[in-house]
């Protein structure tokens, strides 16, 4: 789902796959700070991957100079029946049920019909027991916004006009450091349904963080 973007960033920008790093945020964050190494980084998440973001930044925060959370929120509100629901319905009813149940209702009222079809067929290859794991991981993930709060590096939250999560910005504004831009047009996944401007707001986030550091 990164590959539009990818082609406007540097070479040495990594985009993993999150689920065989581990059964947690935490594990994730730290297979991704393995493949980092020691350098900087600036990280960019959409929804799960923005949960993981944060935990990256909680877990090295002189490392990350800032984060771009994409339809991602800092804070949690524990539900695990609907955890241990929707592990149930995948495993009994497959990806079909997730993707018409969990991510189709998350793109917006105009999304292009080819971009639909392209999420659709990206999700129903991923592998059952990997997705569990994601939502085992997102369910259980630890509230961040104490740290998003008092994290004293750039955050830059984008959130299209349609999303129907909560807004990451909650936990994450306001202050001199952190810049919320809402994309009009747009449900959950900004990054595949206005890619374009996604991509002008992700290079002006990043060109912001690089100038704070």
């Amino acid at each position: 789902m990164w590959e539009t973007a990818l082609a406007d960033l540097p070479a040495k920008t990594l985009a993993p796959t999150l689920y065989g790093l581990g059964p947690t945020l935490g594990s994730w964050a730290a297979g991704v700070l393995r493949m980092v190494g020691d350098e900087p980084c600036i990280i960019v998440g959409c929804s799960i991957g923005g949960s993981c973001a944060l935990e990256i930044a909680r877990a090295a925060p002189n490392q990350v100079l800032g984060l771009v959370l994409v339809g991602a929120k800092c804070g949690v509100r524990p539900e695990p029946h609907a955890r241990d629901d929707a592990i149930r319905l995948l495993r009994d009813n497959g990806l079909g049920w997730g993707w018409h149940t969990i991510w189709r209702p998350l793109f917006g009222e105009s999304a292009a019909e080819a971009t639909v079809e392209q999420a659709a067929a990206w999700a129903l290859e991923q592998r059952v027991d990997d997705i569990v794991t994601g939502v085992r991981a997102f369910h259980d993930r630890h509230d961040q916004s104490r740290f998003a709060n008092e994290w004293k590096r750039p955050v830059v939250v984008l959130s299209g006009d349609q999303d129907r999560t909560p807004p990451a910005a909650a936990a994450c504004l306001p202050g001199p450091q952190r810049r919320f831009y809402r994309i009009d047009d747009c449900g959950h996944y900004a990054n595949l349904e206005q890619p374009t401007s996604f991509r002008a707001l992700l290079a002006a986030a990043i060109t912001w963080i690089e100038a704070e550091a």
